[in-house]
């Protein structure tokens, strides 16, 4: 019997999703079938999530805090971002995860980015910020500081996720498909130096900063301007910007103009797909033969992307 697995959000048919995991799918041989389902309205979006007639699903705006209600069992991934996009159905249970922080380091650390005692500065105050933010802290990263326009929000958001923290510490459980090669829940909070700040009051830390990663939306509109003053990006720096496919973002003209590092989301959103599959197949009991960058170069050349292949 086939098994059917989506894209859920709106919109979406602009997603390469299908695109690469029918083709990571299909050469495991498997009878699953991706596609995509577009729900405009939360009470659709709300029917097709409670019905459970998937295997799996990807969630994407503006239906993350809806997968994330919706789970009978949240990863602390997802605990920690407050939102969910990955569900996966084991026998009647749906288990929710949030691969953005993942998909987001794992990259970095393909483009040979040390993440382990640097210091990182990531723009937002969203789930996707606070997803990044965490997977630095279980690498090790030296300190993170999280930047917002309002100095006040990004406090009450790190605040947030520390107390969310301290929670999960007696109760967290490692479920399937969890990311392995990172350090141990405690120890990662122990060592973990959090700081928040605005853009406009923690210039130091910008530019002091190993590695910037803006999980802001600008960009995606013609025009939007970068969340911080440029000038303060240097030739030793890394930038990521998790925008891609609108034109050269404001902040990656910058950045590659000043000569430092520059990469935009098409391999977040690649590394998100590999971590995805693994904890699909992970779940369901399915071998999965393939290395990371193996898997990542088979559904990077169907989403119509070119890498250079690692060794």
């Amino acid at each position: 019997m086939t098994e059917h697995l989506y894209i859920v959000g709106h919109p979406v048919a602009h997603s390469k999703s299908p695109a690469m995991y029918n083709a990571a799918y299909g050469a495991l041989g498997l009878d699953w079938e991706y596609g995509f389902a577009d729900l405009a309205q939360a009470d659709e979006a709300q029917r097709f999530l409670e019905a459970r007639a998937f295997l799996a699903v990807n969630v994407t705006t503006p239906w993350k805090p809806l997968a994330y209600a919706t789970a009978d069992v949240t990863a602390a991934t997802a605990k920690l971002a407050a939102g969910a996009n990955v569900l996966v159905r084991a026998s009647d249970r749906l288990l929710a995860y949030n691969v953005d922080g993942q998909g987001c380091v794992d990259y970095l650390l393909r483009e040979g980015v040390r993440i382990t005692g640097a210091k990182v500065a990531i723009c937002g105050t969203g789930p996707t910020a606070v997803s990044i933010m965490h997977e630095c802290v279980q690498m090790g990263a030296q300190r993170v500081v999280l930047l917002g326009r309002d100095k006040d929000k990004a406090r009450t958001v790190v605040n947030q996720y520390l107390e969310t923290y301290r929670d999960l510490l007696a109760t967290a459980v490692m479920l399937p498909g969890s990311a392995a090669g990172r350090l141990g829940f405690d120890e990662a909070y122990e060592q973990a130096e959090l700081l928040f700040g605005s853009y406009d009051t923690s210039t130091q830390a910008i530019a002091a900063s190993d590695v910037i990663v803006d999980a802001t939306p600008l960009g995606m509109t013609p025009g939007d301007p970068a969340p911080f003053d440029t000038a303060l990006i240097g030739s030793d720096q890394v930038v990521f910007d998790t925008v891609y496919g609108h034109g050269l973002t404001a902040l990656m003209q910058a950045a590659r103009k000043a000569g430092a590092r520059a990469f935009d989301g098409r391999g977040m959103l690649v590394a998100q797909a590999v971590a995805t599959a693994g904890i699909v197949c992970d779940v369901q009991g399915v071998e999965l033969p393939y290395t990371f960058e193996q898997l990542f170069m088979l559904m990077a050349n169907a989403a119509g992307f070119t890498f250079d292949q690692k060794e």
